[in-house]
């Protein structure tokens, strides 16, 4: 299915490159991009505070909530600390583990803070301060974007949500993420902070990443352990069930050395909204 042009509102697209151009100029210039993310949507704007205190408001959020942080997958290594690593969680092997993960589709990796990391984008955990790196993929076409961006701000990384408003009154921590654009202009269409870069085909989209259900990002932790395995070996925390399965994430951590262990405060999957107003 091709981008939808019934709405009046502007879409550009993301395989275009004059429109990734005028979405990059329009993040520089402090406004955020709902943007084609893996299978899904995502919002990505400046990582300076007030920047993203504006993105909490759009969508509802609590103030001072951190955003996750995106670059284009040759800067996520810098993102972390990889001196801060637990006892026993080889540096070698947790990148081996994320390039895997990178390469299978959407992910969520949360570590050891590097100390370039934007305060804005920082969260801590006990005394770790940690950094929650969400990115779309290998696969995805939206790196020529982020790449655009990041040349016009002249930083090395950006802050980045979910694609939809808050709903707190569901009492839950995730927060559906749309996979039509039609849903965007719909819910966003509306804001001057905000600008649409659509996939260019949503099925195809997902048809690139047939292991991810349409859903926020699963997030894994190695910033700390959950002890062992039966086995021995280090068992890595899933903090959050998201678009890749548990299993499948076990699979491939074992891959690497790692076993895993979902939090008990993981949340239970959530789809993303299929009706197209997120």
């Amino acid at each position: 299915m091709s981008v939808q042009q019934a709405t009046a509102v502007r879409t550009w697209v993301l395989d275009d490159p004059e429109d990734v151009r005028d979405a990059a100029a329009a993040l520089a210039e402090g406004r955020a991009v709902a943007h084609g993310f893996g299978n899904v949507y995502a919002l990505t704007c400046r990582p300076d505070r007030e920047t993203v205190e504006r993105l909490n408001r759009l969508k509802g959020r609590p103030e001072g909530r951190t955003a996750g942080l995106v670059t284009v997958p040759e800067r996520i290594p810098a993102a972390f600390d990889w001196t801060r690593l637990p006892e026993g969680v080889p540096w070698q092997q947790v990148r081996s583990l994320m390039d895997e993960l990178l390469g299978i589709g959407p992910i969520g990796l949360r570590g050891p803070a590097a100390d370039r990391v934007p305060g804005a984008l920082a969260a801590t955990d006990g005394d770790t301060r940690t950094v929650q790196v969400v990115a779309p993929g290998t696969r995805c076409p939206s790196h020529a974007f982020l790449g655009a961006a990041l040349a016009r701000t002249g930083d090395d990384f950006l802050a980045v949500t979910s694609a939809g408003r808050s709903h707190h009154a569901t009492g839950r921590a995730q927060e559906p993420a749309h996979w039509r654009a039609d849903g965007l202009a719909e819910e966003f269409g509306a804001d001057a902070d905000v600008r649409i870069l659509a996939h260019a085909d949503e099925e195809a989209a997902r048809r690139l990443h047939p292991f991810h259900r349409p859903a926020p990002v699963s997030v894994l932790s190695f910033h700390r352990t959950a002890g062992h395995t039966r086995s021995g070996l280090p068992a890595l925390v899933l903090e959050r069930h998201g678009s890749l399965s548990a299993d499948h994430i076990r699979a491939v951590a074992a891959n690497h050395g790692f076993g895993l262990v979902p939090s008990p405060h993981a949340d239970t999957p959530l789809t993303a909204r299929s009706d197209d107003r997120a």
